[in-house]
């Protein structure tokens, strides 16, 4: 009988190895828990809600324009994800999915509002991750490198209004590679993108931001070039 049991068990065991392996998707704990939810573990979607709602009120501050907006938009997409629970299939990463939701949430208030959204950065408080990425932006992979000391306020600001010549989609990769530190083929399954999209995507974003920001970085004066297109 104990020999039975064993061998059971290891059945068990080498099945999930398997299924770990064939989806790794599985490997990812918040796949897990969502799993959990979608058998009825109302705590396990509780534990998602408190583990994510800091991160994406925050994302979606920068997507939507204003903090009341954005957790209007959070609560949405955590119902949406509650509502999806029974059908749920984990076919990436748990925050991907979740980000991909959200962001079509947020293009979808913007445009029901019919008006270009504002990209708004509070210091510490616009990101979990502080004002690093600003600072990134200015420098990281850009090829610049400040000639002088900024004001943090003055470089959000000029950052601020670099972001905003930015189009949509542009906006959206620079937001989720910058501030959740997203792979390119996380932001290609969050947009509906391929990765070399993404990658082309992040690449002009980079140039307008240089355009924009270079005249600043090395003279103090902001340059000035028209929001880009779709």
């Amino acid at each position: 009988m104990i020999a039975a049991i064993r061998k059971l068990t290891d059945r068990r065991h080498s099945a999930k190895r398997s299924s770990d392996v064939e989806n790794p998707a599985l490997r990812d704990p918040d796949v897990r828990l969502m799993l959990r939810a979608k058998d009825g573990d109302e705590d396990a979607f509780a534990e998602l809600v408190i583990s994510y709602q800091r991160r994406l009120v925050a994302v979606l501050t920068q997507l939507v324009g204003n903090a009341a907006t954005a957790e209007d938009v959070a609560q949405e997409v955590f119902l949406r994800i509650h509502q999806a629970r029974r059908s749920y299939e984990p076919t990436a990463r748990f925050s991907t999915w979740l980000f991909r939701i959200a962001n079509n949430l947020a293009l979808n208030r913007l445009r029901d509002e019919g008006r270009r959204k504002e990209f708004v950065m509070n210091g510490d408080d616009a990101s979990p991750f502080g004002p690093r990425p600003v600072e990134r932006l200015v420098s990281d992979k850009s090829g610049l490198l400040p000639t002088r000391q900024y004001d943090k306020s003055e470089m959000q600001s000029v950052v601020k209004s670099a972001l905003e010549t930015l189009n949509e989609h542009q906006r959206t990769a620079v937001v989720l590679h910058k501030y959740e530190e997203m792979s390119y083929s996380q932001i290609a399954d969050a947009l509906d993108m391929s990765p070399a999209a993404v990658k082309s995507l992040l690449s002009r974003a980079r140039d307008n931001l240089r355009e924009k920001l270079e005249p600043y970085v090395h003279r103090g004066v902001l340059g000035s070039i028209q929001p880009t297109c779709f």
